[in-house]
């Protein structure tokens, strides 16, 4: 969320970036015009208390002094059901703030292409070369069934659709594909660590509005735990109510976990494979950084996941999100989106995102600089999700023979096997 006091000292520009969203500002001055009351009713509360505070030395005086003290001690009596009931006034007013605060996202940064939505997005790079086959491209299902190194059909019967089986070299594969990631990050100096794949739903809550957790969250029945959508919200929780000092930072972290998504909405799992699913394998950096690094921070974390795709030779682009297409989150974001060749176009493998303080202030995860406080900025990329890595393996690397040509850089980690589906 905003800093509440950045919004009462900047209404103008926080109201300007809403329209830069295509929101109505109008939820700015509902929130300001509750904010004032709020601190009307905490003044009331302060001279309720002060005043209390004074009848209590008068009390003490009037009976050293041998004087009458019933009028005081009657007026003392008064006081605490006054600042009860001003307390409840405040309680409820507060509880309107936190329902509008999320309501106000974050700043998008200066660079961020104005438009309504994601057929405004930017194209900024492409990279890679296109394969033209000679041969009808099978998509990585057809692949994936002709081989036998998949089951979508048992994984239907046993938990439903959204899941699957991995099976003999495309397991293999994407175990290859999970520690030629974590030795990439480990090479680039990142911290590794491996997170619960279940948080409490307040310290989920704090990383992502309340419409992405209905949508994409699974919670535990009749329990206060939820399974995560990715390891950054985990990451980013490992250091709730953390103070860095200025030599911490960079905190450059990553982190392997299982991600679980419920995907309701227009994003439904609707087609069979791997593309999306309910369950799925990630690697994810996160950075925490003071203010000045944080842009410096996002392009590093957009090398790091570029150099990951050059490795694997998998013809890339870069797409920047516009205003109207970033979470209340984001204040600049950027998707890596690799080529299909079967569906002739280009589908999101990685997605980059600078949350400033907008994630963390919920988390209280701050920087002590020179004895001044301020909450840290925080930065996520996807370092690589092995699903739709291996889907753009299977269809940019197969062959006339049905057969798939491993990546050269996964061929060690693959115990030297450099064809999936070659005849023994």
């Amino acid at each position: 969320m905003l800093d509440i006091k950045f919004i009462r000292e900047n209404p103008d520009l926080v109201k300007k970036n809403m329209k830069k969203k295509f929101q109505d500002p109008k939820v700015v001055d509902d929130f300001l015009e509750i904010d004032e009351q709020w601190r009307k009713l905490r003044g009331e509360i302060d001279n309720l208390r002060h005043e209390r505070n004074k009848i209590s030395e008068d009390i003490n005086k009037a009976k050293k002094a041998g004087k009458d003290v019933k009028s005081l001690v009657k007026k003392a009596k008064a006081i605490p059901d006054k600042i009860k009931k001003t307390e409840e006034k405040q309680a409820k007013l507060e509880k309107q703030l936190m329902a509008l605060l999320p309501k106000i996202p974050n700043i998008i940064h200066e660079s961020v292409p104005i438009g309504r939505d994601e057929t405004q997005n930017k194209v900024i790079k492409n990279w890679g070369k296109i394969v033209n086959f000679d041969f009808p491209v099978k998509s990585h299902v057809e692949i994936c069934e002709s081989l036998g190194i998949a089951d979508f059909e048992a994984s239907a019967k046993t938990t439903g659709n959204g899941f699957y089986f991995l099976e003999g070299e495309l397991a293999l594969l994407n175990q290859a594909l999970i520690r030629f990631a974590l030795d990439f990050m480990h090479k680039k100096g990142y911290y590794y660590i491996e997170t619960p794949l279940m948080l409490k739903n307040r310290v989920l809550a704090a990383s992502l509005d309340t419409e992405e957790f209905a949508r994409t969250i699974y919670e535990l029945k009749d329990e206060d735990l939820a399974l995560i959508g990715t390891a950054e919200y985990s990451l980013l929780a490992r250091y709730i109510g953390t103070t860095f000092t200025q030599k911490d930072l960079p905190k450059k972290v990553y982190s392997y976990s299982m991600c679980f998504r419920k995907e309701i909405g227009s994003h439904g799992i609707n087609e069979k494979g791997l593309w999306r699913t309910h369950q799925f394998n990630k690697v994810e950096q996160v950075i925490f950084c003071a203010s000045e690094d944080s842009y410096k921070m996002y392009d590093e974390l957009l090398k790091n996941s570029e150099e990951i795709m050059q490795a694997l030779n998998l013809p890339y682009r870069v797409l920047e999100m516009c205003s109207g297409d970033l979470a209340p989150w984001k204040a600049k974001s950027a998707d890596i989106e690799v080529w299909r060749p079967t569906t002739r176009d280009y589908g999101e493998v990685m997605s980059l995102s600078n949350c400033t303080d907008y994630q963390v202030r919920d988390l209280n995860i701050k920087l002590d600089r020179q004895g001044k406080r301020e909450v840290v900025h925080a930065l996520n990329n996807t370092a690589l999700a092995t699903s739709r890595i291996m889907v753009a393996i299977l269809e940019n690397y197969q062959n006339k023979d049905g057969t798939i040509k491993v990546p050269k850089m996964l061929v060690p980690y693959m115990n030297g096997i450099k064809v999936i589906g070659k005849k023994k």
